[in-house]
């Protein structure tokens, strides 16, 4: 199987987020932690028509449609409450008082929250002629909405495993090239997959 001319996609890993600032072309992340622990992952982009010159009644010269943005669709196991708080831009935890016991933190959901942009990356595991590596990706700015919630009650003995579905959009960064996705170079361990991907994102090692 050496000298596979393909490679198969076959598992997704380690999604993190950091927040994304631009300063003129000057791009940096901050503040970056583990998303949730991931489930799958769709990337949907979107590019402008083709432009196209017709002479002699034929296609002559053709310009290739670009990348306006894209669809994201993450699915993780489930958020905890600093990644919630950073991807859809919501206020710090408030005391509220019930009854006569102790407040308890609440995280307000106005609807006028303003989710921020940040950058996204997972790893993407393959493999070719018997071989595994894993490849960093980074989209370099995304916006999440807030999605739908979905939760069962437990039936019978066994759990039924729920996860949480992520919708967001993703734009071209800042950048003097205006990139939307950057891989990195494959990997031969995910360990190794996942240090390149937090260097990228600014995350400091733990």
């Amino acid at each position: 199987m050496a000298g596979a001319n393909g490679k198969v996609c076959t598992g997704f890993s380690k999604p993190y987020v950091a927040t994304y600032s631009a300063e003129g072309t000057t791009v940096t992340y901050t503040g970056g932690m583990p998303l949730a622990r991931g489930v799958s992952v769709n990337l949907s982009p979107e590019t402008s028509e083709s432009n196209d010159f017709y002479a002699d009644n034929e296609i002559a010269e053709t310009q290739a449609g670009k990348f306006s943005k894209g669809k994201l669709q993450l699915t993780v196991d489930g958020l905890k409450q600093a990644a919630e708080k950073m991807i859809f831009g919501l206020g710090e935890p408030v005391d509220e008082q019930y009854g006569e016991e102790e407040p308890v933190k609440v995280v307000k959901y106005s609807g006028d929250e303003k989710p921020p942009y940040v950058g996204v990356g997972f790893v993407v595991r393959y493999l070719s002629g018997g071989i595994t590596t894993y490849v960093p990706t980074i989209l370099r700015k995304v916006q999440f909405t807030q999605g739908t919630m979905e939760a069962k009650t437990q039936s019978g003995e066994n759990l039924e495993y729920q996860t949480r579905a992520l919708e967001a959009t993703v734009y071209r960064d800042d950048s003097a090239t205006r990139d939307w996705k950057w891989e990195a170079a494959e990997q031969t361990t995910e360990a190794e997959a996942e240090k390149v991907l937090k260097g990228l994102l600014d995350i400091a090692a733990a």
